[in-house]
């Protein structure tokens, strides 16, 4: 599965990547394959893997503000893996053949 989630510290001011800079540190720290771009970080495994750290994440910028903003995307297709990279090449080559 490929989950793309953003989770964003409230009530604590406009200055908030340190707190993000903490939640993309756990996701790195995983292992597992991960992007992560001005929106999003995208994290690609199974479930329970890929659940047990976006709530890490979500503990991390919990630990320094009162309230957090969670949104979740999800591709759940079993069986499947390197999708975080294959989706993305499937579209390249598509607009390669113009």
């Amino acid at each position: 599965m490929i989950i793309a989630f953003s989770v964003t510290p409230l009530g604590v001011g406009e200055n908030v990547g340190r707190a993000v800079a903490e939640a993309v540190r756990i996701v790195r720290a995983s292992g597992l394959p991960n992007e992560t771009n001005a929106m999003f970080t995208t994290i690609e495994g199974e479930w329970d893997e890929v659940m047990a750290v976006v709530k890490q994440a979500t503990d991390a910028v919990m630990a320094v503000a009162p309230r957090c903003s969670l949104v979740l995307k999800a591709d759940i297709r079993p069986g499947v893996t390197n999708a975080i990279k294959a989706k993305v090449e499937t579209v390249e080559r598509y607009l390669a053949e113009e």
